[in-house]
């Protein structure tokens, strides 16, 4: 096999894709992660490697690659460019088949010519490697093609770009595991012979107590580990002319040697001791030494397996096999910084029958966590095991105002901070802002943010540090402004942002936003903050109600409802206390929003028909016949349709007095959706065609293409299946222009059945997996749920069975998430069937099991006696006729109870036939 010719391959499939989909941003592919559960972080600059073919994803990355790969086609398939799409086991395998062909360049790199006898290696002066030393693969890799002699592979001695890379360095924060790594590759590069001259090993000390290493003592130690013998070393002043003199004499001998320099915290600390080609240097420091000409390797906290993989190792006991749950929370505690978990691992050594749950609950607190970190004594290099020492060696480095800045950044909510934001929270020019955030980035306690440029993130245990430090220099560094005037910048932004979500609307005049794809862009990215301000801001403070109310249509339009009940509930409280009765039945009305679209109907009720009592009783009547129509919309969600019909026409009734054409409108949609799912849809489409007309001529296009998507549906019901496909299409049009993406996946879903049923299977086949996607993206897994199925049924109807699997598995799997567990049975019946079809027929009993307790839960006898019937055949197919005999015999039971003697007799039959078998 050539060279790297999985990974080329690899390069090239995900390039293709990338280009065919239209090259989407890389900030956009980074949300992709954001969007997982739990969250990938992504960095621009991984992904810049992968589709540039410069590395290979690590093991960590696997789901958020199989996500990438998946929208990447989906976008091909959506931009029409011919793209063959390749299914996720081909994806899986070929990306396994890369690592593995890495992993082999990296641990067994081509055997070199054996060289002639010479003189014997030189010195070795490294700190011995850490035993059980794990993760870091990707980080190792970049690092050893560095210090290859030979330039790396696919390279060779002449690879002169390579070689021009003498100085790597390896930064980030305290604690991080920086000397760990160094010392590992070292002690891999010593194992290969890549430095015959020898590997000299330093610390700087630039981060201790004590002074500074002089250069010209580290320049003596190394002339003594080269063999210098006392007597000829040169004075003080001349020492560093004598190893410059040295390293060209050991170059010119073709005998290279390799430097380790750590703890380095200026470049002009070590400058005169970093050597030329052919050798190499490897630095270690929480500074970014920016100024050095160093390819430079920043190191992050390790990945949660990773992690969890150290913590084992540490502990070299059975506790973390056999309490895997508790070790994930426990090193999530830790932040997967290496120097917590080594502690963690010393505390937990020194109580071996102590649980690993005991020692979380320990660490919940943030508020003692910091000096719970702790244990006493040094590490193997004399520095106090204890991360707030670590810390604070980092943070004693700092100017005045980095410090202050540190210390407001802590007190900022959410997972991120921005430029903008940070220039309102610091109350500095955007200029002397950015330069304060790049100053701490340089020392790794800020650190760029995985959601996109001029973002910036802080480790847990460093805000929890910097926290500290805060709130006992609050009155100082005027705190309680600092964070009052974030929330006004996030509660401005958020209406203006909102002001633009409506294409009919250009949104007021200052210019924050030009249109409204820029608006979502910062509040997409802004979310998780905006949530985290809301509910930290005090109940006086504006943002503790506004930006409920700002972020509703944003919340409502992409699925973010959880949020929007979080903040609702919160807003809520906030008026109630205030005596503000509108303003919390405004927000409970549009929390009565958000539960109906997570299905908490029940709940929606009771708070719409709160809702109704409020504005009633201030006599706020529009109001009031809102809350009407929202509560006959959830009372049709419930099949309560005689108390949904009466409050629709009490809604139209209120809307009529108050001459609210368009609420008039909404309430005869409402009418015609319930007349739909009574089973009048001849009445639905007459109704809807005039709410139609209504709604375009009031110019709201959202609940235009509402109205003709419940057109398509009642027409659909009809058997009008032409006129229902262009129904939805004028529905889409309508959505996609307002920006509904939620009823646009909901849209999608009912065309692609339409034209499933109409005999246009490739349209529908597209159609669907379009909708799939704009599901994933509002995170309305519901929806998602009901497409896979649908999606499943045609590969079903297609006879391709092993898709249907697939499919009906993870529609299956949503719905039980969302607590549907009728639709749950009904897909495992599907499910079952289909792995009938395939010959899995053991798989089709477990799912048959799952859907037969399902039906017992809900009391539906109909579902139990067919699902009875279908395993007493599945079961009579394996051989075990026994078994087969009684789940029919059952079965015969319940047809009989529902009065279907035709049914009954039929299974009996079949069991009849089992017990014959089994009597053979």
């Amino acid at each position: 096999m050539a060279v790297a010719e999985r990974a080329q391959q690899f390069w090239a499939e995900l390039a293709t894709a990338y280009e065919n989909a239209g090259r989407p941003t890389l900030e956009r592919l980074v949300r992709l992660g954001n969007q997982q559960t739990p969250q990938v972080k992504i960095a621009v600059s991984t992904l810049h490697d992968w589709l540039n073919g410069r590395t290979v994803p690590h093991g960590r990355y696997d789901r958020y690659v199989m996500r990438l790969v998946d929208f990447l086609q989906q976008e091909a398939a959506r931009a029409g460019s011919g793209y063959a799409r390749r299914p996720e086991g081909w994806w899986q395998q070929l990306l396994a088949a890369a690592r593995q062909e890495r992993n082999a360049a990296r641990g067994g790199r081509p055997a070199k010519r054996a060289a002639p006898p010479g003189p014997p290696p030189g010195s070795v002066t490294l700190p011995p490697d850490l035993a059980g030393f794990t993760g870091r693969a990707a980080e190792l890799d970049v690092i050893l093609d560095l210090l290859d002699p030979d330039g790396g592979p696919g390279g060779g001695p002449g690879n002169a770009a390579a070689a021009a890379v003498v100085v790597s360095a390896v930064a980030g924060m305290g604690g991080v595991g920086k000397t760990a790594l160094a010392v590992h590759a070292a002690h891999q590069a010593r194992e290969r012979g890549w430095f015959p001259g020898g590997i000299l090993f330093a610390d700087l000390r630039g981060y201790s107590n004590g002074p500074q290493v002089e250069v010209g003592a580290v320049a003596d130690r190394f002339l003594r580990a080269l063999g210098v013998k006392v007597k000829d070393l040169p004075g003080t002043d001349e020492k560093l002319d004598a190893w410059r003199l040295h390293l060209d004499t050991q170059a010119a001998q073709g005998r290279p040697l390799l430097v380790v320099l750590d703890n380095v915290r200026e470049p002009g600390q070590i400058g005169a001791l970093l050597p030329a080609a052919p050798h190499r240097a490897l630095l270690t420091s929480r500074h970014t030494l920016s100024s050095l000409p160093a390819r430079r390797v920043d190191l992050y906290p390790l990945s949660p397996a990773d992690a969890v993989d150290l913590l084992d190792r540490t502990l070299c006991d059975a506790r973390v096999t056999g309490q895997r749950d508790d070790a994930l929370r426990l090193v999530r505690l830790c932040g997967h910084l290496p120097l917590a978990l080594k502690i963690i691992g010393a505390l937990l050594r020194d109580e071996p029958v102590r649980c690993l749950a005991d020692q979380a609950d320990e660490l919940q607190d943030a508020r003692d966590r910091l000096d719970l970190l702790a244990y006493d004594g040094d590490d193997d290099e004399g520095r106090p095991l204890a991360v707030r020492a670590s810390l604070e060696l980092s943070y004693r480095h700092l100017t005045e105002p980095q410090q202050r800045t540190l210390r407001l950044l802590a007190a900022a909510p959410g997972p991120d901070v921005s430029t903008t934001a940070a220039v309102a929270l610091l109350g500095e020019t955007a200029t002397h802002a950015r330069r304060l955030l790049v100053g701490l980035v340089r020392i790794h306690l800020l650190e760029p943010a995985a959601a996109g440029p001029e973002r910036w993130a802080m480790h847990d245990l460093v805000r929890l540090f910097a926290d500290d430090l805060g709130r006992r220099e609050a009155a100082g560094d005027g705190r309680e402004a600092a964070v009052s005037r974030l929330f006004h910048h996030y509660l401005a932004t958020a209406r203006e942002a909102d002001s633009h979500l409506w294409p009919e609307q250009t949104g007021p005049a200052s210019g924050l936003f030009t249109d409204r794809d820029q608006a979502l862009t910062w509040l997409d990215a802004e979310r998780s903050n905006l949530v985290a301000a809301a509910l930290a801001a005090p109940a006086h403070h504006p943002a503790a109600t506004g930006l409920a109310q700002a972020l509703a249509t944003y919340f409502t339009h992409f699925g973010h409802f959880a949020d929007s009940i979080r903040l609702c509930t919160v807003a809520a409280a906030v008026f109630r206390q205030a005596g503000d009765r509108l303003g919390e039945g405004d927000a409970l009305n549009t929390l009565g929003a958000a539960l109906v679209s997570v299905r908490d109907l029940e709940r929606a009720v009771d708070i719409f028909r709160e809702v109704v009592g409020i504005c009633r009783d201030a006599g706020d009547r529009h109001h009031e016949a809102m809350a009407l129509h929202n509560l006959g919309s959830a009372l049709m969600r419930l099949e309560r349709f005689p108390e949904a019909a009466e409050t629709f026409h009490r809604a139209r009734a209120l809307f009529s007095e108050i001459d609210d054409l368009f609420g008039q409108a909404q309430a005869m949609g409402g009418m015609a959706a319930l007349a739909v799912d009574a089973g009048r849809p001849e009445l639905a489409v007459q109704t809807l065609t005039e709410v139609v007309v209504l709604f375009r001529e009031v110019g709201d296009r959202r609940s235009q293409g509402m109205a003709l998507s419940n057109l398509g549906l009642a027409l659909a019901r009809l058997g009008r299946l032409d006129e229902a496909v262009t129904a939805y299409n004028d529905a889409l049009a309508a959505l996609r222009h307002a920006g509904d993406r939620l009823s646009e996946g909901s849209t999608l879903r009912n065309l692609g059945s339409v034209l499933a049923e109409s005999g246009r299977e490739g349209e529908a086949a597209r159609t669907l997996t379009d909708a799939i996607a704009v599901c994933r993206e509002t995170d309305d897994r519901h929806g998602e749920a009901m497409a896979m199925t649908d999606l499943g049924l045609l590969r079903y109807q297609e006879r391709k069975f092993a898709d249907a699997v697939d499919h009906f598995t993870t529609a299956a799997a949503l719905f039980g998430e969302t607590g549907d567990r009728n639709h749950e049975a009904s897909t495992l019946n599907n499910l079952g069937g289909a792995l009938v079809a395939t010959g899995r027929l053991t798989d089709a009993v477990d799912a048959g099991s799952r859907e037969l307790r399902i039906c017992r839960e809900l009391g539906d006898h109909e579902g139990e006696g067919i699902v009875l019937k279908n395993l007493g055949r599945a079961l009579s197919e394996l051989g075990h006729f026994d078994e087969a005999a009684d789940h029919l015999t059952a079965a015969a039971a319940v047809f009989r109870e529902l009065g279907d003697p035709g049914r009954a007799a039929e299974a009996l039959l079949h069991a009849v036939a089992a017990r014959a078998r089994a009597a053979r």
